[in-house]
């Protein structure tokens, strides 16, 4: 039988050095990453050979899995774990971690989904804990260059409950969830990379 082509996702290609700058500093004190909306799987298994102390643990909604399986099959890597089904909206598989990633998916959900994204970290995320996200940002009521203006308009058109949203936004439901914001960077092609850590 034909193997069917790899899921692509060519931001993957453009961001994942530049994200990766940012994470071999921000978690060489860290051991387990969970990463939410893993997407096609390409991030993982870019992120994991290039750091090796840390175990990897991929997680998708189940209609995404075989996507990010067929990539963690063509690129194996010992840190590397099986993607976990993990949907926003229900209750989260029970797991400890000391790191939460996501990247491209807080603009892509409802802001529904964003509020209990928030609500679910600290049943996965330990005590001091980081959590990193990646994406297009507002800052101040602003959108970070023009691309994202026309970017947010085709997010609303395919649907209106998403959106790329405000820091402010984003802080206040950290907080509520008992997070403070430790940074804020800017990475090329206007998006941005925060880190929150629950106190």
């Amino acid at each position: 039988m034909r193997n069917l082509p790899l899921p692509d996702a060519p931001s993957c290609a453009r961001n994942r050095d530049p994200i990766l700058q940012h994470l071999r500093r921000l978690l060489t004190d860290r051991q387990r990453v969970l990463e939410v909306g893993s997407g096609t799987g390409q991030h993982a298994v870019y992120f994991a050979p290039h750091l090796p102390h840390l175990v990897w643990q991929t997680s998708e909604r189940e209609d995404m899995l075989p996507g990010v399986r067929a990539w963690l099959a063509s690129a194996p890597a010992d840190n590397l774990c099986d993607p976990l089904a993990l949907d926003v909206d229900t209750p989260w598989p029970a797991l400890s971690v000391d790191t939460v990633f996501t990247a491209n998916t807080l603009h892509i959900m409802p802001a529904e989904s964003v509020e209990r994204f928030f609500q679910q970290l600290p049943s996965v995320l330990q005590p001091g804990g980081l959590l990193i996200v990646y994406g297009p940002m507002k800052i101040d009521g602003a959108f970070i260059g023009p691309g994202n203006v026309d970017f947010d308009r085709w997010l609303k058109a395919r649907n209106p409950l998403s959106g790329i949203r405000a820091l402010e936004w984003l802080d206040q439901l950290a907080a509520d969830a008992g997070f403070g914001r430790e940074e804020l960077n800017y990475l090329p092609a206007n998006n941005q990379l925060v880190v929150w850590r629950r106190e």
